[in-house]
């Protein structure tokens, strides 16, 4: 579970992995899978065969091997590694975006936060751990289907005590009306959120803040506009996350003869060579290197930040 909790309404982190957890198995950077541990089950996998009665007792972040001699890790699930393994049901956002939102919506422990858009649950995972012990997150989808495997993977993951999903479409209907005057936040992920900005702006405390997710510049002017009656310290973000590769390489240095103007640059060393063009002797040494990623993300949205006014 990404985030146990005990009746006395205290977060309770487990180190061991026992029987009917989940675990997040981790081959490499790109390839990880979460996985409920049973007694008698097995994953089979391009490494081989990992039996779950061998994890059972092991810490989080043990390495196990398999029936041929490979391994995996064992890393506790967090909402930062499901938003990389949950089932894609709609387009979701990533870390980048979410630590924003969470940072920009002011949320800590004990808020209410409401939520239009559940889709595949990626956001309302963090934002049910920002909100707990205490606090809750109610999330709506127009669709029933998403809605229910959504409900369901909150079970798996721990999390059905911390959000309550619900079927509804906030375009709409707007939030329900037992909300009014309760929300510290709102999150809207909506083709035509202005519609729903009007419903948001009832649902929140005064100061609240409202956050809108949209893909195109052209919903984000129509929000703004319907913004401007009801919020103030209105805010458009678009977070570009810039990825770099840190490798380790072996490169040559060769000594510059007396006479030479201009000093080598280290080169790549070539396979079965240690002697520069002119015959010199040349040093090899690791050297640590970088490089942009080639899996960097482009643009996945605009994030409108707004502010409750407070009419006295």
């Amino acid at each position: 579970m990404i985030l146990p909790i005990d009746p006395a309404n205290k977060l309770s982190f487990k180190r061991f992995i026992k029987d009917g957890d989940l675990v997040i198995v981790y081959e490499r950077h790109d390839t990880m899978k979460a996985v409920k541990v049973s007694e008698d089950g097995v994953l089979q996998n391009r490494f081989g065969a990992f039996k779950h009665s061998e994890w059972i007792g092991k810490p989080f972040g043990s390495k196990v091997l398999s029936n041929k001699g490979a391994f995996v890790y064992l890393l506790a699930p967090t909402p930062e590694l499901w938003t990389l393994v949950l089932s894609h049901r709609t387009q979701i956002l990533y870390i980048a975006d979410i630590s924003f939102v969470v940072m920009y919506l002011e949320i800590v422990p004990g808020c209410v936060v409401l939520e239009s858009g559940t889709g595949s649950g990626s956001l309302t995972t963090s934002l049910a751990r920002a909100v707990a012990p205490t606090g809750h997150v109610y999330t709506f989808d127009f669709h029933e289907q998403r809605a229910a495997s959504a409900r369901e993977d909150f079970e798996k993951t721990g999390l059905s005590s911390l959000v309550t999903v619900g079927v509804r479409d906030i375009q709409g209907e707007g939030f329900p009306d037992e909300f009014c005057g309760r929300a510290d936040s709102v999150f809207l992920d909506l083709p035509q959120p202005w519609l729903a900005i009007p419903s948001a702006g009832k649902m929140l405390k005064p100061d609240g803040v409202l956050c809108s997710f949209s893909p195109c510049i052209e919903q984000v002017q129509r929000s703004c506009e319907a913004l401007k009656s009801q919020f103030t310290d209105i805010r458009t973000f678009e977070v570009l996350l810039r990825t770099y590769e840190v490798r380790q390489k072996i490169l040559e240095n060769c000594p510059v003869n007396e006479g030479d103007s201009i000093e080598r640059p280290p080169r790549k060393r070539r396979q079965g060579s240690a002697e520069g063009s002119d015959g010199t002797e040349c040093s090899s040494s690791p050297t640590v290197v970088t490089r942009p990623s080639g899996e960097a993300r482009g643009h996945t949205g605009y994030l409108t930040f707004a502010r409750l006014k407070c009419f006295v």
